[in-house]
């Protein structure tokens, strides 16, 4: 059995790794970690796991923080991680970090993107970089050679699974792409916030950090490496009166393709992944046929009368855009197949 440890288990991140590997039939949670609720079960903080998980809830510097794990799962703000990081891989552990800190390969890139979120741009773990691997397994590799996998962010998710395809292919200007996302509440935690208050956040929405979005950095590092060339996006992220899921409404500018090639691209480029589905614009979707899975639907489109690729990715945030991610990432780093507990349908209606 994989032994998992969970730092930041107290989050939504933290419950949506428990309840995924709750019912992994080759995984167990050997500990739980988080600075608020220490001493508490799990099961008191989230009654739904009462008699599946009543494990007690450890501050950091518990004793039993310090065994041995399989794998420990850091689902953490920025810079917690790269704190710990080195000494968990020392005693045997591979580590998924939910945050940036292990986004990046280069020092130079990681700086770039702290300075562009306000964060102090000295890594505390560098030579670590050298080794993680961006974890969106349908875009990278990732083996069980590999030690340390940077979590990505929910918005790059659906942006990245919804226009690989196409700037893979050099079909798009890379220059013309347009990243439209609408985002349900619990994207910004479980922490009690005034802007997410309920009244306030009741039949509204409302754009934010438009002076710059820390998903940025990783959607477009990817994307250039994918398309050998330097890609720029233009970001605006939404958030609607809704629990969770993302939609992300994807634009640019076509090389004269037409609806039917630019399907065919897009379905030959993830012919492989599992948990994309490909569909044209007849076939209805929307969040609730993501909710709760693992899996990605992008609606591919063209606007012939305007020569321009539309893109619509529905994901769950706490699944494919976090947890469901994460548990597909330790699949892959410890052999298993990808789907192995996440296999499943969401809830309908």
């Amino acid at each position: 059995m994989i032994r998992a440890k969970i730092v930041g288990a107290g989050g939504y991140g933290g419950v949506g790794i428990t309840e995924l590997l709750l019912r992994h039939p080759q995984a167990e949670i050997g500990c739980l970690v988080s600075l608020s609720d220490t001493g508490r079960k799990m099961s008191d903080v989230f009654p739904h796991l009462r008699g599946f998980c009543d494990m007690t809830v450890v501050s950091p510097d518990d004793p039993s923080t310090k065994e041995p794990f399989d794998v420990v799962f850091f689902s953490t703000p920025d810079r917690v991680g790269m704190q710990t990081a080195e000494e968990e891989i020392a005693r045997g552990a591979k580590v998924i970090d939910y945050s940036g800190d292990f986004r990046f390969g280069t020092v130079e890139r990681y700086a770039e993107y702290a300075n562009f979120i306000g964060l102090d741009p000295v890594h505390l773990a560098p030579a670590l970089l050298a080794e993680t691997v961006y974890g969106l397994p349908e875009i990278h590799d990732i083996t069980p050679d590999q030690a340390i996998v940077g979590n990505p962010g929910c918005f790059a998710v659906s942006c990245i699974l919804g226009l690989a395809p196409a700037v893979e292919a050099g079909i798009i200007d890379p220059k013309s792409i347009i990243c439209d996302c609408k985002t349900g509440v619990s994207g910004a935690g479980k922490k009690p916030n005034a802007t997410f208050h309920y009244p306030h956040r009741y039949d509204n929405m409302n754009a934010y950090k438009l002076a710059g979005h820390q998903h940025v950095v990783e959607i477009e590092q990817e994307l250039s490496i994918i398309g050998e060339q330097d890609v720029q996006v233009t970001f605006t992220a939404q958030v609607v009166p809704l629990c969770r899921g993302i939609m992300s409404c994807l634009y640019a500018t076509l090389g004269g393709q037409k609806a039917a090639e630019v399907l065919e691209t897009y379905r030959h480029f993830h012919r492989d992944n599992p948990f994309v589905r490909v569909q044209d614009a007849k076939t209805p979707a929307s969040i609730s046929d993501v909710r709760g899975t693992n899996y990605c639907t992008l609606t591919v489109d063209v606007d012939a009368r305007n020569n321009r690729l539309r893109v619509v990715s529905h994901i769950d945030n706490l699944m494919k855009g976090q947890a469901g991610n994460a548990l597909q990432n330790m699949n892959l780093l410890f052999g298993l197949d990808a789907g192995t507990g996440l296999a499943f349908a969401g809830q309908y209606p």
